[in-house]
């Protein structure tokens, strides 16, 4: 039996990438799908619906609480309720490495409304409707980085660590509602977007898997086993935690 059956699941930023490998998992275990993005989520509700499933596309912003707000309700009134949030909408693939002395504050202000605030009003919007079942799971998304001090991204590195942060302090605020609060942390991971960026080859990419015990390239596949013992029931006596996926690059 598909360990998701009659259960209801967002995925933020899951138009392509990571964010729509995870919605594909979590359809395939028998989840009903929101898939929301700024960008055209409709390829991702395609081939869900394609392999049997079944999925709703929203264009939204999470930094607008509105527009989180809307895509949250229109998905309880297409499937009644919702079970599972993950909060994979953020800006990383498309950046460039760089010294923080060269960050621009308008940069900086931009990744932190979508990779901080984004979290905090995508949890924000779909607590409410968690709360009236007295059950629910979320998953953010952190990043290895955030253990290892990574440089050239510290705006990056600095917005998952308030991630990892919020979700200690939400677990904590919601576990009496039912309501479970983990944290996935990927390293680097290979994904269409990262593959496109010039500052991802060559010598940055091997010095990181050489830093894996599994010294291999990551690929968004290897995020779904995690991530579905984060949403499923197997994981219900867990909260405030974030689980590293990185070939064991971090150990912690």
């Amino acid at each position: 039996m598909a360990r998701l059956s009659g259960k209801v699941a967002m995925v933020t930023g899951a138009a392509q990438g990571i964010g729509a490998t995870y919605a594909r998992a979590l359809a395939a275990e028998g989840a009903a799908i929101a898939v929301n993005d700024i960008a055209d989520p409709a390829a991702t509700v395609a081939a869900i619906k394609a392999a049997g499933g079944r999925a709703l596309g929203a264009l939204a912003d999470v930094t607008s609480a509105d527009s989180i707000r809307a895509a949250v309700d229109d998905a309880v009134a297409a499937f009644g309720r919702l079970d599972i949030l993950v909060t994979n909408a953020a800006m990383f693939g498309n950046l460039r490495l760089k010294p923080f002395l060269e960050i621009e504050s308008q940069e900086w202000d931009c990744l932190m409304a979508v990779n901080v605030r984004g979290v905090f009003e995508s949890v924000k919007a779909a607590v409410p409707h968690m709360r009236r079942q007295k059950y629910g799971k979320i998953v953010n998304i952190a990043s290895g980085t955030v253990f290892k001090g990574s440089p050239m991204l510290l705006h990056y590195v600095t917005s998952k660590g308030a991630v990892l942060a919020m979700t200690r302090a939400m677990a904590r605020e919601l576990g009496d509602d039912g309501i479970r609060v983990n944290c996935l942390a990927p390293g680097l991971i290979m994904s269409e977007s990262v593959r496109a960026n010039a500052d991802w080859v060559g010598p940055v990419v091997a010095n990181n898997i050489a830093s894996r015990a599994l010294k291999r390239e990551a690929v968004p596949d290897d995020l779904i086993g995690a991530m579905l013992f984060l949403t499923t029931p197997e994981s219900d006596f867990m909260t405030g935690q974030t689980i590293v996926v990185d070939g064991g690059s971090v150990m912690h």
